[in-house]
C-alpha cells in the first residue's frame, strides 16, 4: 500500500545507515487531482469551489482518488481501512499503547482542532471534562507518534518581533483532510476556514517553504514561511471577507508587520482587492499558479 509507506517513512531512517536523503511525498496537490481527473484548468468557466468541494470531502491519497468513480462509500472503505492499519494496528503495535480508546480520542481530537492552537494539557483537561483521564505526558508521546509517522504535522509558533520560535500552542494539520471523515465522522467539525488553510499548508510544503505560525502581541499571522535562499513570505487564510469586521481582521495582522518581505491574503473571492500593499488573491488561482 503506497500510502502506508509514504506515512512511515520517517522511521525508515532509523533503520538505514550510512548517508541518506529522506524526501516526503505528499498526497495529490489540487493541481495533481483536477489532472488526475482529466479536467482541463484552462477553462475559465470551470466551477473550483465546487471541484475544491469534492478535493477535501473525499481525499487527496492516490489510490482513494482512482476509486471516486465506485461512488463515495468505496472511498469511506478505503479511509477506514488506511486508518486502521496505520493508526489502530500500525502505531499502536510499534510504540505498544495499550490503552487504545485512550489514543484514538486524542487522534480523534487533534483531527477536529486541525488548524487551532492546541497543548497537551489542554487536550488532557478537555478529554478528563469528557470523563476520559489521560495523563498530560501521555497525551504529548501519542502526538508525538502521530508526527513521526506523518498523519500529522506540527507547526510551531514563531515570534515575529522577537524572532525567535516558541514552544508553546502549536497547531496541526492532517496530512489528507479526507480522513476526518474517519476521524471526526462525516458531519466534520473543523470549519471550512481550517480546511482550507490545511490545504494552503500542504502546498506551501510542496513548494519548499519552511512554515511556521506567526505570533504578534496582539494576533496571528496564519503562515510565516521561508524559501531555501532564506527568504520570507507572509500568508493569511480565508474562506471569505465578506464583511467589513472579516477583512479588518484578516488585513490588520499583515499590516502591523513593518518589514518589505511580501504578503498575501488568500481567499475565495472571485475579485479580491489587495490594499496597503498586501496582494489579495484568490485561493483556487494561487493553488494552481506554482504549474
Amino acid at each position: 500500500m503506497q500510502e502506508l509507506l509514504i506515512l512511515l517513512s520517517s522511521e525508515l531512517a532509523t533503520l538505514l545507515s550510512g548517508r541518506y536523503i529522506e524526501i516526503s511525498i505528499l498526497p495529490f496537490s489540487f493541481f495533481e487531482y483536477l489532472e488526475i481527473r482529466g479536467i482541463d484548468t484552462n477553462n475559465k468557466y470551470l466551477n473550483y469551489e465546487a471541484l475544491f468541494y469534492d478535493y477535501v470531502n473525499e481525499t487527496s491519497l492516490p489510490k482513494g482518488v482512482e476509486l471516486r468513480e465506485e461512488g463515495f462509500d468505496k472511498i469511506y472503505e478505503y479511509l477506514e481501512a488506511l486508518y486502521a492499519t496505520i493508526i489502530e494496528k500500525d502505531i499502536t503495535q510499534r510504540y505498544k499503547i495499550y490503552d487504545k480508546r485512550a489514543f484514538e480520542n486524542v487522534a480523534k481530537f487533534v483531527a477536529a482542532n486541525i488548524g487551532s492552537p492546541i497543548s497537551p494539557n489542554g487536550i488532557s483537561k478537555a478529554l478528563k471534562a469528557d470523563n476520559q483521564s489521560v495523563h498530560r505526558d501521555t497525551v504529548e508521546k501519542f502526538i508525538d507518534y502521530l508526527v513521526e509517522s506523518f498523519v500529522f504535522y506540527k507547526v510551531h509558533r514563531f515570534d515575529i518581533k522577537g524572532k525567535k520560535q516558541l514552544a508553546t500552542q502549536e497547531k496541526y494539520y492532517l496530512v489528507d483532510v479526507g480522513l476526518l471523515n474517519v476521524l471526526v465522522g462525516r458531519d466534520r467539525t473543523a470549519d471550512r476556514g481550517h480546511i482550507l488553510e490545511n490545504v494552503v499548508y500542504l502546498e506551501l510544503l510542496r513548494r519548499g517553504y519552511k512554515v511556521w505560525i506567526g505570533a504578534l502581541r496582539n494576533g496571528e499571522i496564519d503562515f510565516v514561511v521561508k524559501n531555501r535562499n532564506g527568504e520570507v513570505e507572509y500568508y493569511q487564510v480565508s474562506w471569505k471577507i465578506s464583511n467589513t469586521e472579516t477583512e479588518e481582521r484578516e488585513f490588520k495582522p499583515l499590516e502591523t508587520v513593518k518589514d518589505n518581505y511580501p504578503k498575501f491574503l488568500l481567499t475565495t473571492e472571485s475579485f479580491p482587492q489587495s490594499r496597503a500593499g498586501i496582494l489579495h488573491k484568490n485561493v483556487f488561482e494561487w493553488l494552481l499558479e506554482y504549474n
